[in-house]
């Protein structure tokens, strides 16, 4: 950040005064900007023993595949962007169900919250970010191409949980991959 979104001044990087951290500080108008993780919302939608996958249209992980999820909108509940984001990405109605899975991400600032649903009906189309959908049992589910950590530990543990009859809420970090 180089300029205050309030009067347009340049903004330093210092601790403000009673605070810990080094935040982006407008010295003309005061004005504090704190910049804070972004929260990912989605949701495992279920249909009998299959779940819905979607197959990245866009950058990161273009390809790829993935539960329907993205970033939550100002002004909506976590249930209500896991909604939208599966009517989005897969033109898929649900309902929500409880709380399973959150991750931190802290590497990238991200905090993950999925959810389980149940899909309201078979009927899923690709979205515009989407390139194909898909409803997966899960000797089908394409392992190697998932596209996140989040989403693989969290397949991982739905399908272990599903085994021993009992759904656990899980949660956990995912660390920055280490280079060589």
């Amino acid at each position: 950040m180089k300029f205050c979104s309030d009067c347009g001044a340049p903004v330093r990087l210092r601790v403000p005064p009673g605070d810990t951290l080094p935040r982006h500080v407008c010295d003309h108008c005061g004005v504090i900007h704190y910049q804070n993780p972004r929260m990912v919302v989605g949701c495992i939608p279920e249909w009998e023993d299959r779940i819905l996958l979607c197959r990245r249209g866009i950058e990161p992980r273009h390809g790829m595949w993935t539960v329907p999820a993205g970033y939550m909108e100002n002004g909506e509940t976590t249930f209500q962007g896991a909604i939208r984001e599966t009517l989005e990405e897969a033109t898929a109605r649900v309902e929500i169900g409880p709380l399973y899975a959150l991750y931190n991400i802290p590497h990238i600032n991200q905090v993950y919250i999925l959810f389980r649903a149940r899909l309201l009906d078979a009927d899923v189309r690709p979205g515009a970010e989407t390139l194909e959908v898909g409803l997966f049992a899960e000797g089908e589910i394409p392992w190697d191409r998932i596209a996140f950590a989040s989403v693989r530990n969290t397949l991982s543990h739905y399908y272990n949980d599903r085994r021993n009859g009992e759904f656990r809420f899980h949660m956990g970090t995912i660390e920055q991959p280490k280079t060589t």
